[in-house]
C-alpha cells in the first residue's frame, strides 16, 4: 500500500515539474530557474569595457554559482563598474579574467562579485 502511495506522489511531483517547465518554455522563458526569472538577456552582448590607461596587471577570479548568461552579465557589469577594471566572465570556466590599469585591491573585486550573490573561490595573479 505504501508503495502505491509513494508512486502516486512521485507521479504528481513529476507531472507538476513537467507542467511548470512546459508553461515556462511556452511563455518564452529562456533560462528556467535563473535568478532573473528566466529573462536572460538575449540581445546583443555589451562591448568590453576599455581601460583609460595601459594594463598594469591581470587577475583571474574563480567564481562558483553562475548558471546562465544572466549570471555572467550580472558579474561582468558589477566588476566593470569599478574604475580601472575591465572584466570578461566565462560561464563554462567559472571565472572572470580581469585587466587593471591601476592598483585595485582584491577585496574590492571580491565584494563586487559577492554582492551579486556568487561565491569567490580564489583570486589568482
Amino acid at each position: 500500500m505504501e508503495n502505491i502511495i509513494a508512486i502516486i506522489i512521485l507521479v504528481i511531483v513529476v507531472g507538476w515539474a513537467a507542467t511548470y517547465l512546459y508553461k515556462a518554455k511556452k511563455s518564452g522563458v529562456k533560462c528556467v530557474g535563473c535568478p532573473a526569472g528566466g529573462s536572460c538577456s538575449s540581445g546583443p552582448k555589451k562591448k568590453r569595457k576599455k581601460l583609460s590607461g595601459p594594463v598594469i596587471a591581470k587577475k583571474t577570479i574563480v567564481i562558483s554559482g553562475m548558471n546562465c548568461a544572466h549570471c555572467v552579465q550580472s558579474v561582468t557589469d558589477s566588476l566593470n563598474e569599478i574604475d580601472g577594471v575591465s572584466a570578461k566572465v566565462d560561464l563554462n570556466k567559472g571565472c572572470a579574467q580581469i585587466s587593471l590599469d591601476r592598483e585595485v585591491s582584491e577585496d574590492i573585486l571580491i565584494n563586487a562579485v559577492e554582492k551579486k550573490g556568487f561565491l569567490v573561490e580564489d583570486v589568482c595573479n
